[in-house]
């Protein structure tokens, strides 16, 4: 029995000939499965392709919209963390000022009120209270007195082990010779690091490698350093004097280990701390918390 086939005949266009081509019905059948399998598989290459984009622009979307979240949070973060420390920073100052002046307000409501009483005022009644006693007469007068005696930070600002001096040395990160504009004093966590002098509190956030940063101007161009603290217990602009607390030892910033980084400076240039530190740091008691 002779197989069927199909002919195909070709004609020359110059010379005219005529050639007959037969081709099997099995060899077109072929051809045709072949061409079908092939537009499948293309087409479910780019399916998958496009579903596969689909995915990924997908998951960059909700990606960038949670580093958003994240963002915001760690801002809104910040924002309670600065209000809630310049209340407490507001209440202490308000208390010790009212203490100074021989002057004090009652800040709780009445007596007969029953149940749960104002423990604390709010934070717009510490500003009240601030305010008001820096409107008594002659009161700054009398309360610069009290400050910026002891100008020179000559006391030890925390209790702890001396372990970086000030000048050249091994970067602890990068292994390469770099500067130490400070001296690097180690303590436990918590730590209360104090004011080497009396002086004006003119920086108090977070700076950098120096992670929470206060810095304190002493007069005369003569500014002191505390770096990496765990916490801030002052604010820019209020007073302080020699040996107060002014945060805790922590290890916020650029650091290896916990530990408090001093500095004094000159005109804004870093001088060897080591002339200043006549005589060691005294503190009343070797507390983690601040009493406020």
């Amino acid at each position: 029995m002779d197989q069927k086939y199909f002919i195909v005949v070709v004609a020359h266009s110059l010379h005219g000939k005529l050639r007959r081509i037969q081709i099997p019905h099995k060899f077109l059948y072929a051809v045709v499965i072949l061409a079908l399998f092939g537009s499948l598989s293309v087409f479910g290459y780019v399916s998958s392709y496009a579903r596969m984009a689909w995915k990924v622009a997908n998951y960059n979307s909700l990606k960038q919209e949670a580093d958003a979240l994240r963002a915001r949070y760690r801002n809104l973060q910040k924002v309670v963390n600065k209000t809630n420390l310049q209340l407490a920073s507001l209440q202490t100052l308000a208390s010790e000022i009212s203490v100074a002046t021989g002057f004090k307000r009652k800040l709780e409501g009445p007596d007969n009120i029953s149940g749960e009483g104002k423990l604390v005022p709010t934070y717009s009644e510490s500003l009240q209270e601030y305010y008001f006693l820096r409107s008594v007469s002659g009161f700054k007068r009398n309360y610069a007195r009290r400050f910026h005696v002891n100008t020179r930070p000559s006391i030890w600002p925390v209790n702890g082990i001396f372990r970086e001096s000030f000048g050249n040395r091994v970067d602890p990160f990068s292994g390469e010779g770099a500067h130490h504009s400070g001296v690097d004093i180690s303590a436990p966590p918590g730590t209360i690091v104090q004011a080497a002098g009396d002086g004006t509190v003119i920086h108090a956030e977070w700076s950098g490698g120096y992670g929470r940063l206060v810095v304190v101007d002493h007069g005369n161009g003569c500014q002191t350093y505390y770096a990496h603290l765990s916490r801030i217990s002052v604010l820019p602009g209020q007073e302080i004097r020699q040996g107060e607390p002014l945060g805790a030892v922590g290890s916020s910033g650029r650091v290896t280990a916990p530990h408090l980084h001093y500095e004094v400076r000159l005109g804004s240039t870093p001088v060897n701390p080591m002339g200043y530190l006549k005589r060691p740091a005294i503190l009343q008691a070797a507390q983690k918390d601040f009493p406020f």
